[in-house]
């Protein structure tokens, strides 16, 4: 614990109001955060959950410091940071849901016959978070783990078609858009191009742009509230699927993303 939450923390307590404790506060703000479908000012969560403002402005910026909610680009709202997003994962990855998610997994792979991937993002990263491989003697072998570039794949792509444009500019102008394959888009237009098209279609493709003769199509894991928090994908040789036929398995990939989905609300 930094030094920052623990005087949030210590000076929470002194001042502690029949709210209740500092936990219970950082909890509802959490909550706050994590439900509202726009971003919040420290104002309108003071309001919400009748506490000082100074109190959530303190909080606040310990969670923000932490990760755990993050300042638009406007400074006039906060919403979800990485952190929350990943609590929401782990859910995912808990012993209970395990099996279920490996099974849409697996399933999705045999329907399909190729490697299907579920990537959470993390900065102006994606991280492969689970996978089901296919049996091909010539495959991509990316292990859980294995961290990608979002401008160059089909999972960061996705991603970035669904922030705000401010949002999305921010990541991509800070962003080294470095040649991988002769197809990666190395223009910050091109690339916002494709992601208008992502965003209108609903889903995303790699066409050769982050391994040269592998393509991929990627479609959002979303929250009851049309969060996304995790992309689910799947990648092949091109010369055994060539990108004209990728979107052929729309249909079998939006269903185990819709059921994936479901599984964050259980």
């Amino acid at each position: 614990m930094t030094t920052t939450m623990m005087i949030a923390m210590s000076d929470e307590t002194q001042t502690r109001s029949p709210k209740g404790s500092t936990v219970t506060r950082v909890l509802d703000i959490l909550d706050a955060v994590a439900d509202s479908e726009h971003p919040l000012s420290p104002t309108d969560i003071a309001a919400q959950l009748s506490i000082p403002k100074a109190s959530v402005h303190r909080l606040c910026a310990a969670l923000e410091e932490h990760g755990y909610v993050t300042t638009r680009l406007n400074g006039r709202g906060l919403q979800a940071g990485h952190r929350l997003n990943r609590l929401a994962l782990n859910v995912l990855s808990g012993a209970p849901l395990q099996a279920q998610r490996q099974a849409i997994l697996s399933a999705l792979s045999r329907e399909i016959g190729e490697t299907c991937n579920i990537a959470v993002p993390d900065g102006a990263e994606m991280i492969y978070f689970d996978r089901a491989q296919t049996h091909w003697p010539v495959q991509v072998n990316l292990k859980i783990g294995t961290r990608v570039p979002m401008y160059a794949t089909a999972g960061g792509k996705m991603y970035l078609s669904t922030l705000s444009d401010a949002r999305r500019d921010r990541i991509i102008l800070n962003t080294h858009m470095e040649r991988l394959t002769p197809n990666t888009l190395l223009s910050h237009d091109d690339l916002k191009e494709d992601l208008i098209a992502t965003r209108e279609r609903g889903y995303s493709l790699d066409n050769e742009e982050y391994i040269e003769g592998v393509v991929a199509m990627a479609m959002p894991i979303k929250n009851h509230q049309g969060r996304l928090y995790a992309t689910l994908s799947f990648h092949a040789p091109c010369m055994r699927l060539p990108i004209s036929a990728v979107s052929d398995f729309l249909p079998q990939l939006r269903a185990a993303s819709e059921q994936l989905s479901a599984l964050l609300d259980e």
